[in-house]
């Protein structure tokens, strides 16, 4: 079962490791759209949230207060769905099923990251960690 926990928190990791590097790289490009939704230095933000998923996805992938890592994400996650993917906002048809697919796919790795969480914050948790969970 170690392994498939192992698994797990690599999947899980996967799309915040690519989409940290993205907004590392891409802040440029990234920041009209952060601005759009009217965040505060939006190319700071875009900075910080890039930052922000890497080291939760690397601590997550690493075994790292794997626990801590997954609850980190919920928070980012909840706010990026209601903040970004606000679907109930858009007039278009198009943007709003677009929007509306982010956001379902936004509370879905909330779930993910929750069971996650829920998973290493348990007596006995699975192994192969380099720091056991911090809760």
């Amino acid at each position: 079962m170690d392994v498939v926990a192992l698994i797990a928190r690599i999947a899980l990791a996967f799309i915040f490791l690519g989409a940290g590097f993205g907004h590392l790289t891409s802040a440029e490009a990234m920041t009209p759209y952060a601005a759009a939704k009217k965040l505060p230095r939006p190319k700071l933000a875009v900075q910080l949230s890039g930052a922000y998923m890497l080291v939760a996805a690397l601590l997550l992938v690493l075994g790292i207060w794997p626990d801590l890592a997954a609850l980190a994400l919920v928070p980012f996650l909840l706010l990026t769905a209601v903040v970004f993917h606000d679907f109930w906002r858009q007039e278009s048809p198009e943007a709003r099923q677009m929007e509306q697919i982010q956001f379902s796919k936004n509370l879905s790795l909330l779930g993910g990251a929750l069971a996650v969480f829920v998973l290493y914050a348990s007596d006995p948790h699975p192994g192969l960690t380099l720091l056991g969970p911090l809760f």
